[in-house]
Order: C-alpha cells, then sequence, then structure tokens
C-alpha cells in the first residue's frame, strides 16, 4: 500500500518499483504494466476525493482451471482501491507511545521458506505473535529470529536507539518504504545508523524504540515487555525523525500531487 497525505502520494514511485519486484519474484506477470498501474491509483484517490487515503494495490495468483494445482496456469488478477488514511498507532497515542512485546514463543519464519521482502499476505507467525502480546497485556509485537535477534511486527518494522546510534534489523523484514526513508532522513541529520542484527539484550538496553509504517508513520513505543523504555515518553531522536517524515510529504523529491478536477 502506499499513502497520500495532503493530496499527495508519498513515495509512490519506490512502491510501485517494490510492487514490480515482489510479483516477479512470485512468478506472476498481471495484465498491466506499471504506467498504468500509476495511472489507476491517481484515478482511485483523484474519484474517492480523499486529501489523506490508504491506497492499496494488490495481484493475486487468481483463479484456477478446475481441478488444478498447477500455479503457471493461473490468471493473474491486478486490483486496486482507495480508502480514508490508516493508523496502526493514533495520533494521539503517539503522544504517549505504545506496548510492544518480543514474542516468546513464535520466531518468524526462515527467509528460506517466505521471503519477507517481498510483501505478502502470510501473517499466520505475524498474528500468533500478536495473539501473544495481546494475552501478556501488549498492544504490540515484533518476532525474534532463529537466532534471538529481532526481525518486524505485523506491518511494521523496528529501530531502536542505543547509545545515540540508530539500530534496525537488516534482514527477515520487508525492506519498508518508511523504513528507507527514515534510515535517510536519521543520516541527513547526521545521525549514526547501524543496519545491522538486533539482539533482544541490546533493545532492552536501548534509550528509545519506535516502529515505521506507512500507516502511521515514525510509531514510538515506550515500553517493551512490561517495562518502561528510557523516561516511558517519546525519545528525542523518535520525535526528531517524527517530525522531518511529515515534513518530507510535503517535499516534491518525495511526494506526487493528485489532480482532483
Amino acid at each position: 500500500m502506499v499513502g497520500v497525505w495532503k493530496g499527495r502520494f508519498f513515495r509512490l514511485e519506490e512502491h510501485l518499483k517494490r510492487f514490480e519486484r515482489a510479483w516477479k519474484a512470485l512468478k506472476m506477470s498481471p495484465s498491466i504494466d506499471l504506467p498504468s498501474i500509476r495511472q489507476v491509483l491517481f484515478e482511485c484517490v483523484r474519484r474517492s476525493g480523499l486529501r489523506e487515503a490508504y491506497v492499496e494495490m494488490i495481484v493475486t495468483r487468481g483463479v484456477p482451471q478446475a481441478g488444478s494445482r498447477d500455479p503457471r496456469t493461473y490468471d493473474n488478477c491486478f486490483y486496486a482501491y482507495a480508502i480514508p488514511y490508516v493508523w496502526i498507532q493514533s495520533i494521539e497515542k503517539q503522544k504517549k507511545g505504545g506496548h510492544l512485546i518480543i514474542a516468546r514463543d513464535t520466531i518468524r519464519i526462515p527467509e528460506s521458506s517466505v521471503d519477507p521482502t517481498v510483501k505478502n499476505f502470510h501473517w499466520a507467525d505475524l498474528t500468533r505473535g500478536l495473539l501473544e502480546a495481546y494475552d501478556r497485556g501488549g498492544e504490540y509485537v515484533v518476532l525474534p529470529n532463529q537466532k534471538g535477534c529481532l526481525t518486524e511486527g505485523p506491518g511494521f518494522n523496528v529501530f531502536t536507539v542505543y547509545r545515540n546510534e540508530l539500530w534496525t534489523p537488516p534482514s527477515g523484514v520487508l525492506e519498508g518504504i518508511t523504513r528507507k526513508t527514515v534510515i535517510e532522513l536519521a543520516r541527513n541529520e547526521g545521525i549514526s545508523t547501524r543496519v545491522e542484527d538486533l539482539s533482544i539484550e541490546l533493545a532492552r538496553s536501548s534509550d528509545e524504540i519506535f516502529a515505521t509504517s506507512t500507516a502511521g508513520g515514525v510509531m514510538p513505543m515506550t515500553v517493551l515487555d512490561g517495562i518502561s523504555i528510557g523516561k516511558g515518553l517519546p525519545g528525542r531522536l523518535t520525535q526528531l525523525l517524527h517530525k522531518r517524515y511529515w515534513e518530507a510529504h510535503e517535499d516534491d523529491r518525495f511526494s506526487s500531487k493528485v489532480d482532483y478536477n
């Protein structure tokens, strides 16, 4: 999905390129090209009249021939829609932060089984982790991998701030467009940024933690496994990157204006 804010698509070309890489990796071939998809997305938003929108583009494997399980014979199907912008952490919640749980009972499905860089709806492990988070009094969950390092949560990437350095996992994650934007913005601010294995121990020693997603932007997490992070409020770097992220939505280098006429 891609976001529209104040009547402007944010990093649409990045989303389209990732979308194309994904369907090719899954050996699908929709009967529509990227320029046409781009036009469809703009038209969805124009017709809806929405200035803040959540715009989804999907390619499904499609319908098989009767009795066939051969995925090569399916007719792949593209569809798209625009709905009001979705927040997985509300604006009010962002002022105080969320409660993040590190899953104990579920690990992220290995990359050799399901490639996390290909956006998909294979959420069995993420859903199980989320249910565990609710059982333990949390609101959000991040899954570790087989090595005990953090990966991602349901629909979001994770960052920590440890000794004034920004950390985010290098693998086992969707390479989110918001994640990419935050890394770029942090480096522009002179913040040391490490895309390296993020151990559970390091996360628990961090001064700040936040999640990133198109559906919410930069989302502070102020409690980890029932224990306050830092001062229990959104930290300095989290707030700075939150501000820079939303400023970028009005920057012509990152956004594309919708013509509603």
